[in-house]
């Protein structure tokens, strides 16, 4: 594997994390999140389960990082299957100081290999996921390059969450709030960037620094909002003005810039 552009021999998107990775620090989370989520789905709802983000890639921060899971579904969650994912984010996030946050993510199978998610969710199981419970869909998925298709279908719909994060930071008056729409705007914004070149920059990668860097490259116009929007995202400070920037400035440039070059993300129902 080119493990600096995270392509494998082929060319193609290596799988990034891995059990194996996870520190130890992280450790008992993940085992009592694999627990829990079997104690909680059961078989008869359960397909897989899935780690990602920063805890299978090994560059998680204890008490600062969150920990990501996906459960994929036989069928399409219910409002039930919502509600008892919500008890275990819950739970996990109580008992665990090692972790800002829990989230967990609901699919249904059927959509999680289904051609209009084939470059998106699928995509996202086959290269970002970690298999933690139950059988790894990947291996039904196909293999994935850095294409523009990939690049439209992933990130192409920015500008359908632009007016719902201006209504946030106009709405949201705690430091709590401020904080999760911190990191939803500047994650997002980061990978935009970062898949707007990703044809470009012939590779893959997650790293928030290094995805800003590959941005800056191509747009020096506009490098400085993009590392701007990857040090906030490290750090998930709470500041209005730097979100204004990002979601009235940059956002609607980098939507129309992103459609220019690689088309919109096909609806979804």
């Amino acid at each position: 594997m080119d493990t600096a552009q995270g392509l494998d021999a082929d060319g193609c998107i290596a799988r990034e994390g891995s059990a194996a990775l996870v520190q130890a620090a992280f450790t008992p989370v993940v085992e009592a999140a694999r627990e829990r989520i079997a104690a909680a789905f059961g078989p008869e709802r359960l397909h897989s389960a899935y780690l990602y983000g920063s805890v299978p890639r090994g560059t998680a921060v204890p008490g600062v990082s969150d920990l990501d899971l996906l459960l994929a579904l036989h069928r399409e969650p219910t409002a039930a299957d919502r509600a008892d994912a919500d008890a275990v984010q819950a739970a996990l996030d109580g008992e665990f100081a090692q972790v800002d946050g829990v989230g967990v993510l609901l699919a249904g199978t059927g959509t999680l290999l289904s051609e209009l998610e084939r470059h998106d969710l699928g995509w996202f199981v086959a290269c970002l996921c970690t298999p933690l419970l139950g059988e790894d869909l990947a291996a039904r998925l196909p293999r994935y390059r850095p294409t523009s298709l990939l690049a439209r279908e992933t990130n192409g719909d920015l500008a359908l969450a632009l007016p719902g994060w201006r209504e946030r930071l106009a709405t949201a008056t705690t430091d709590a709030e401020l904080r999760a729409l911190t990191r939803a705007v500047t994650r997002r914004t980061v990978r935009t960037g970062f898949t707007l070149v990703m044809p470009r920059w012939g590779g893959w990668t997650s790293d928030l620094t290094a995805s800003a860097e590959a941005f800056a490259a191509h747009y020096p116009e506009r490098a400085a909002q993009m590392r701007l929007a990857a040090a906030t995202a490290r750090t998930a400070a709470v500041d209005r003005d730097v979100l204004a920037v990002l979601v009235d400035d940059l956002g609607p440039w980098l939507a129309a810039e992103y459609a220019a070059v690689h088309g919109v993300k096909a609806p979804r129902p």
